[in-house]
């Protein structure tokens, strides 16, 4: 009578719980490194750049340009 449950939680709890367990265990140790850090500002800096430069473009479009937003949609 006792073996139904054991059995059951052998076959689906335990692996569960183990594949939770190590699955937790590697996120806490896979944060990013330093030199991941700075690339990732470096990419930030970036990409926050090309949004000034994109929106520069598109003032300068609206200016010269009016409809050019219509043609595009």
């Amino acid at each position: 009578m006792l073996e139904a449950p054991i059995i059951l939680f052998m076959i689906i709890v335990a692996p569960i719980w183990i594949i939770m367990h190590y699955r937790s265990k590697n996120t806490k140790q896979s944060g990013i490194s330093e030199s991941e850090h700075q690339r990732l500002q470096e990419l930030t800096g970036i990409a926050d750049s090309m949004m000034e430069r994109i929106e520069t473009l598109e003032s300068i479009l609206d200016t010269e340009a009016p409809n050019w937003r219509k043609k595009h949609e």
